[in-house]
């Protein structure tokens, strides 16, 4: 016979988001929480020769402003290869 017992699990949640560009700090409880759902973090591992170093963890978390301000002279809006 197995006996089983019930434990409480801590799960983590995002406290808040801080903009590494701006510093804005963004959390869930904000009027409308629009802000907090468009905020964006780039995750990746630098390859053989980058610019970002081998193998370097790279890590940056933006606010859609900031966002905006560094790459949006360079996006697309509605392009067809997108889709």
């Amino acid at each position: 016979m197995i006996e089983y017992e019930t434990k409480p699990v801590e799960l983590k949640h995002m406290k808040a988001f801080i903009c590494d560009k701006c510093g804005k700090r963004i959390t869930a409880d904000e009027a409308h929480g629009m802000e907090f759902q468009e905020r964006y973090s780039i995750r990746f591992t630098g390859g053989f020769s980058s610019v970002f170093g081998d193998m370097n963890n790279v890590s940056c978390d933006l606010c859609q402003h900031c966002l905006m301000d560094l790459i949006g002279g360079f996006c697309r809006y509605n392009d067809e290869e997108y889709i």
